[in-house]
């Protein structure tokens, strides 16, 4: 037991590290409440292959019966470990009572020393979250929008000359494909740490890899944009996800991030998935418009929150 609390109606709430005896409850907590929460996270998948440790530290707030009744799962792999952060997994409680949140905050900064901030993702019809965090000090940094395209009618792709798309090789192209994110996304909010060639190297291997579906455009032989094009899941229904897209700063505004864009779709129709996903932030203008351009539709908005763990050290 980590620490406790006792109201003057009698309640008690104990805070726990989650222990592997409990990751069933935790589980279930989880699917029974992911639809109110970010569930990017939370797929099956994940959950199936969960483990409480460094990387997935985890507290749960429990009643007088012991039943789990608030959650605060972080993220602190090693792409956020280089970046001096945390991700929420999940943050929620069932209790009304939101000292709860306080209670479990004060464990999430215990396990992030270290580490600059956390991070949340908080649906904007959430309002009993937004009401949580924003009274924790957390700060709104952006908001991120996530898009969907149901007609997989695609436009045929017209390259200028030299420019040709390859898939990614694996064991080969991982450094490429590092180098052609790691420029285009340098200054954008959220995706500033650059990633490393492990880190491609495990996206090749993961559940979610689709043959083919890693694309690097090439003007001549030199690397100048990237789609990443993956299964995904969507309300209860398979469909293909894409990202990241990325175009150099020197070869954008040229209509290379559209021709990416469309291979996607192309990619999608030919793997037989009839809807495509993505996810945008606020910031990108020029991104959000293309693909509004290009048949996606706007069904869900999430505002990210950072709780600057740095300010309590001052």
């Amino acid at each position: 037991m980590i620490s406790a609390g006792k109201r003057e109606d009698g309640y008690f709430m104990d805070i726990k590290a989650l222990t592997p005896d409990r990751v069933a409850d935790f589980v279930a907590y989880c699917r029974k409440h992911r639809p109110e929460v970010d569930d990017s996270f939370l797929y099956d998948e994940d959950l199936h292959a969960f483990e409480p440790n460094v990387e997935n530290p985890t507290s749960i707030a429990v009643n007088d019966q012991d039943e789990i009744i608030a959650v605060a799962s972080l993220i602190v792999d090693d792409y956020n470990r280089k970046g001096r952060k945390a991700r929420f997994r999940i943050f929620h409680s069932e209790s009304e009572d939101n000292a709860v949140y306080g209670k479990l905050m004060e464990e999430v900064v215990k396990i992030t020393v270290g580490l600059d901030y956390v991070f949340l993702f908080v649906p904007v019809v959430n309002d009993k979250l937004t009401a949580a965090v924003e009274k924790l000090r957390f700060q709104m940094d952006r908001y991120s929008f996530l898009l969907v395209r149901e007609d997989l009618d695609v436009p045929d792709v017209r390259w200028p000359e030299n420019f040709t798309l390859r898939p990614l090789v694996r064991e080969r192209d991982e450094q490429v494909w590092c180098e052609v994110r790691n420029a285009a996304f340098a200054t954008l909010k959220g995706s500033e740490t650059p990633i490393t060639s492990d880190m491609v190297s495990k996206m090749t291997k993961a559940d979610d890899y689709l043959d083919g579906g890693m694309i690097i455009l090439y003007h001549g032989d030199i690397p100048v944009g990237l789609v990443r094009c993956a299964d995904d899941d969507f309300e209860g229904a398979t469909i293909m996800n894409i990202g990241p897209l990325a175009i150099i700063p020197e070869y954008q505004g040229h209509g290379l991030g559209r021709g990416l864009l469309r291979a996607a779709l192309a990619f999608a129709r030919n793997q037989g998935y009839n809807r495509t996903v993505l996810c945008v932030n606020a910031d990108n203008e020029r991104a959000k418009a293309l693909y509004l351009q290009e048949g996606f539709k706007q069904v869900e908005a999430v505002a990210c929150y950072q709780y600057d763990l740095l300010e309590l050290l001052e």
